[in-house]
């Protein structure tokens, strides 16, 4: 079974100033995927290219592999994975008013390398304005409340913007000042999708570095800690200058 469509990447959800956010891109990719996937499995989406913005892309999904593309160049390609590649991803939860305390020594406030990204940026106002600090043992917390806006047909957020959201605080158990990275690869599972308004919390956690990789596991919690979502990525240190 396959299906097609064109898409857009606005510069509203941008990452880096002239790329597309990449948990939002693997978000695109990744939600359309899971329509497809068989049983027992999950999307994992390899960012290719930066995402450009503003530009007509080519979405296929056949069965379990989706490749999403610029004319002839290929930007990010999904495939389907085992969903224990997720047992790593379920990280133990603060509370919400602890949550809240770490947004105060939230990093990228003082220092972004990339200050208008959708989901973490403080310049960005129509952003998800994430603000995940450092709990001083290798995980990151800050609550999110999600928009109206954000919302799909069933009045439940949609799965692109929790990919978005399961992205930044992962990012952000790294050095994002002296060591500056971008999304490479992200594997994700949508267990159930909050209504807007919910006091949600988002954890992240270092896993481990290797060279210019790092891994980093979240984990989404609604208001009665309760898991809805978990992800894996892999981050590439880069120069900000090449894509800002």
């Amino acid at each position: 079974m396959s299906a097609r469509e064109v898409l857009r990447i606005e510069r509203r959800f941008r990452g880096p100033e002239q790329s597309g956010n990449g948990g939002y891109t693997a978000g695109l990719v990744g939600a359309a995927l899971a329509k497809l996937a068989p049983d027992g499995t999950v999307p994992r989406v390899t960012l290719r290219l930066p995402p450009p913005m503003d530009v007509d892309l080519d979405l296929l999904v056949d069965g379990d592999h989706a490749n999403l593309s610029a004319a002839d160049a290929l930007v990010a390609e999904g495939v389907t994975v085992a969903a224990d590649s997720l047992a790593d991803a379920t990280i133990d939860a603060v509370s919400p008013d602890e949550a809240r305390a770490a947004e105060a020594s939230y990093r990228g406030l003082v220092d972004h390398p990339f200050p208008n990204c959708f989901g973490c940026g403080p310049m960005n106002a129509e952003g998800l304005r994430l603000r995940p600090g450092a709990l001083g043992d290798g995980r990151t917390a800050c609550t999110w409340h999600p928009a109206a806006d954000l919302v799909g047909a069933d009045g439940r957020i949609d799965p692109v913007y929790i990919w978005t959201a399961l992205d930044c605080p992962g990012g952000w158990t790294l050095d994002q000042e002296g060591r500056p990275s971008v999304l490479g690869q992200m594997t994700a599972c949508i267990d159930a999708r909050p209504p807007a308004g919910e006091s949600c919390v988002i954890m992240g956690r270092l896993l481990a570095e290797d060279g210019r990789k790092t891994h980093t596991a979240t984990t989404l919690y609604d208001a009665d800690g309760r898991v809805l979502a978990r992800a894996v990525h892999t981050w590439i240190s880069v120069d900000p200058a090449l894509f800002n």
